[in-house]
């Protein structure tokens, strides 16, 4: 068997272990979360995530790298979909262990909206838009990931108006003015981290996958 055709035949186990590892989460954390609203706007994207990856793995199957970090990237905002990014216990304690002024899983959360979309966009600049310049590539999946953080904060935006008080968990600010601004600092720090630490081991995968 060449390596091509089993890399290719680890895409619906992967899948196989995202579903069963978010499921397992999903039906913990949704049993009795601190607000229903917020664990609905923070596991849906494991939802619409999981529906694509599905949809595409024949078509195109991702490297097992980024199957692994999605998988990752779900499980943290399944665990802020639980208690709400401002009482996450993970928080807590890295407020007691560094001194913070607050509960700051929330950044963990947006370093993460960072650094794997940096990958997503990487996978689809190289293998689907075929982006030669891996300068270029770097740059866009930058622009891309920001991009996207500032759709983000668009989106908790509008949840504030539309919902009004009971938005305050998914906002998650904590009485930071600033926290918009280091919400997309830390989503660029992620961005930026993702493609200094694997570029290379991204590369040797993509390679492994048929054209």
């Amino acid at each position: 068997m060449t390596s091509n055709s089993s890399d290719s035949a680890e895409s619906p186990k992967l899948l196989a272990v995202i579903a069963v590892v978010w499921l397992i989460g999903i039906a913990a954390s949704g049993w009795s979360p601190f607000d229903r609203t917020t664990w609905w706007l923070e596991v849906f994207p494991c939802f619409v995530g999981f529906a694509v990856m599905w949809s595409t793995r024949r078509g195109f199957p991702l490297t097992n790298l980024l199957y692994t970090l999605i998988l990752t990237h779900g499980v943290v905002l399944i665990v802020g979909g639980a208690y709400s990014y401002a009482r996450v216990p993970l928080g807590f304690w890295m407020q007691d262990w560094f001194g913070f002024a607050r509960n700051n899983y929330d950044k963990i959360g947006h370093f993460a909206q960072g650094f794997v979309p940096a990958i997503i966009a990487r996978e689809l600049l190289i293998r689907k838009w075929k982006v030669p310049q891996r300068g270029l590539v770097a740059f866009l999946a930058v622009s891309i990931c920001l991009a996207f953080s500032a759709l983000y904060e668009l989106v908790e935006w509008w949840a504030a108006l539309g919902l009004g008080q009971g938005a305050d968990e998914f906002l998650g600010t904590q009485g930071d003015p600033w926290d918009t601004q280091s919400d997309m600092f830390f989503a660029l720090l992620g961005a930026i981290a993702a493609l200094v630490m694997l570029s290379g081991w991204h590369d040797r995968q993509m390679r492994s996958i048929p054209k």
